[in-house]
Parts: C-alpha cells; sequence; structure tokens
C-alpha cells in the first residue's frame, strides 16, 4: 500500500515536532494510532465479508473448475486412476468365485481349528514365563569369572645418568 522507509518515518516525526509542538505530539501520535486501528479493523471486517460471500456463491467450485482446466493432465490421470481401480476391482470379483457350501464348511473348520492352535500356543507361552512377582523375590546373582592372575613384566631400569665430575676452574671436563 505505503512504502514508507525509516528515513520518510523519521523526517514526518520531525516535521510532527516542529508543527505541532512537543506537548501535544503524544496526544496527536494516540489519535493517529486510534485511526489507523480503526482503519485496519474496517479492511479485516471488508475482507472477511467478501471471503464469506465468495463462499456462499460457490466461487469454490469455480475454483476447482479452473484448476482443472489449467492442469488437463492431472486431471486426466485422475480420470485414469479411477476408472483403473474399478476395473481392478471388479476383475477381483469376477475372479473369486463363491465357496460351495463344502468348501464353506471346511474353511470355517480350518479357522476354528487355527484360532485353537493360537490359544493353546499364547497359553502355553503365558506359563513358560516366569510370574513378575516370584522374579522380583529371588534375584539371581550371575557367577563371577575369576580373573587369572598373571605376573607382570619387571620395570626395566633407566640408564644412569652421567655423573657431573667437579673440576676447577682451570680444567675441563
Amino acid at each position: 500500500m505505503f512504502d514508507l522507509g525509516w528515513t520518510e518515518l523519521l523526517l514526518i516525526g520531525i516535521v510532527a515536532l516542529i508543527v505541532v509542538g512537543p506537548k501535544e505530539l503524544p496526544g496527536m501520535f494516540r489519535a493517529v494510532g486510534k485511526f489507523v486501528g480503526k482503519a485496519k479493523g474496517m479492511a479485516r471486517e471488508f475482507s472477511r465479508a467478501m471471503n464469506d460471500a465468495a463462499d456462499q456463491s460457490g466461487v469454490g467450485d469455480i475454483q476447482k473448475t479452473f484448476k482443472s482446466a489449467a492442469n488437463p493432465m492431472k486431471t486426466a490421470m485422475d480420470e485414469v486412476r479411477k476408472t483403473t481401480d474399478s476395473v481392478t476391482r471388479d476383475l477381483n470379483a469376477a475372479t473369486k468365485p463363491p465357496l460351495s457350501p463344502d468348501q464353506q464348511a471346511a474353511a470355517d473348520k480350518a479357522r476354528a481349528a487355527t484360532a485353537e492352535m493360537a490359544e493353546a500356543r499364547k497359553a502355553a507361552k503365558a506359563e513358560a514365563a516366569p510370574a513378575p512377582e516370584k522374579a522380583a523375590a529371588k534375584p539371581k546373582a550371575a557367577p563371577k569369572a575369576a580373573a587369572p592372575k598373571t605376573k607382570a613384566a619387571p620395570k626395566a631400569k633407566a640408564a644412569p645418568k652421567p655423573s657431573a665430575k667437579k673440576t676447577k676452574a682451570g680444567d675441563e671436563a
């Protein structure tokens, strides 16, 4: 809207200080702030009313139509995807014939047997697992393995330092 930088605002502030005076300047800024706040509130309300009117009039549907017209490849691919999904569903239903009564009875019997075996396996697993209260009552200590003692290698002796001979002032070493 208005492109005011810091330098323009500083210039406006200096002119206002000279024209209005330092005593009335805070009151003027307060009045300008209220005016700007009311203007922003009116702009927000107007924008909200326009958005509500657009939503009620069906602009969203028109927007979808424009988007689909702007991107025909995506629209075509969506239609192809819908068609292939329906064909796949129809083929799966056609290739899977319904079971005869004898086959249905055998399938039900197999499902029941599988469910019984699963329950038996769960029960056996529950019995094999230790109860939490027994495990907490007797904590088992892990046996400590005795580490074999090894002899340390003898330390090497340091070479003796050469001793300095005390000589007379005139002698050389």
